[in-house]
């Protein structure tokens, strides 16, 4: 069997969604006095921690905001949140008012957007190739949208999804399901988790408290995706194949680097889609797998077209 494990630069390829060393680009809008106000004591923290640090990275910034009040914390943590939920959220007029809405699973809209139909042809080419499942360290829903309530699960076929269906037609009387036989692992949390539950959208990147797990050194794994976790090692424990589009390996992901190595033992070949592989890393993980790489589609398709041949 085989599986995908996504890191930021697949969703940077879909969508142009910011790698950790871009995240505070502040490329946001605004919708109210709340969302001004958090930008603005966003900006401000990072603007003096770069003043006190420089030279310092993206990941030490956000280390030293886990340890700050809440309040300071929360803003940092909805700006992360609301940054990657930005090109899904869409407003309009109605009832005398403009409303704001994130696009939800199952969106019509969606169909719209040329990076998830870019994402959704991707990750269709793998249907029905005796995938063991995908696992990925980005909070985004590009995966959600890109294969529907119909093409994953998150462990569990049938699970019952908080919130409605596709706009503007309600589903809270039948609530929406994953039926997708495909698992789907995501490690870091979601902007579409809370401590409460999953949603049908990304909604946690508005009101910003998203389940996520910030990209730093020091991870802590919370309760809450110790389920996520194990999911994720039951899928590399299942794999003989596996394909890793856009992660860096970096040192600092010492948790993700140690499922990988530990739960990928069985693991026989190995595919990085990356414009920059790390060769070296991946060989050191698995010394025993025969790794290469390509580029991203379409400059790699035929790289990737015989990688698939032999599923």
């Amino acid at each position: 069997m085989h599986s995908l494990f996504l890191g930021a630069g697949f969703s940077k390829w879909a969508m142009n969604l910011p790698l950790v060393n871009e995240l505070f680009d502040f490329n946001v809008s605004t919708f109210n006095q709340t969302d001004e106000s958090r930008i603005e004591a966003a900006k401000l923290l990072k603007f003096h921690w770069d003043k006190r640090h420089p030279g310092g990275n993206n990941e030490q910034f956000i280390a030293y905001a886990i340890g700050l009040p809440d309040r300071q914390r929360s803003s940092i943590f909805w700006y992360v949140a609301r940054r990657l939920a930005e090109p899904f959220i869409w407003k309009e007029f109605h009832a005398q008012r403009w409303r704001r809405h994130v696009l939800n699973i199952d969106e019509h809209r969606k169909f719209r957007v040329e990076g998830l139909l870019r994402a959704s042809a991707f990750l269709g080419g793998f249907a029905g190739l005796s995938t063991a499942g995908v696992i990925t360290t980005n909070y985004d829903m590009v995966v959600e949208y890109a294969l529907g309530t119909k093409g994953f699960n998150y462990g569990a076929i049938n699970q019952g999804l908080i919130g409605r269906g596709p706009y503007p037609v309600s589903s809270w009387r039948n609530p929406v399901k994953l039926t997708g036989k495909t698992k789907f692992a995501k490690i870091h949390g979601s902007i579409s988790w809370d401590e409460e539950g999953r949603y049908t959208d990304g909604r946690r990147g508005i009101t910003g408290n998203a389940l996520i797990v910030a990209p730093t050194s020091r991870k802590h794994i919370p309760e809450t995706l110790r389920y996520t976790w194990r999911l994720a090692g039951q899928i590399l424990e299942q794999s003989e194949r596996l394909l890793v589009f856009g992660f860096a390996f970096n040192p600092y992901d010492q948790l993700v680097l140690e499922l990988l190595r530990a739960k990928g033992k069985n693991v026989r070949s190995v595919l990085l889609v990356d414009i920059e592989p790390n060769l070296s890393a991946a060989r050191r993980l698995w010394p025993e797998a025969c790794v290469t790489h390509c580029l991203p589609p379409p400059e790699g398709e035929n790289q990737l077209r015989n990688w698939k041949a032999a599923l």
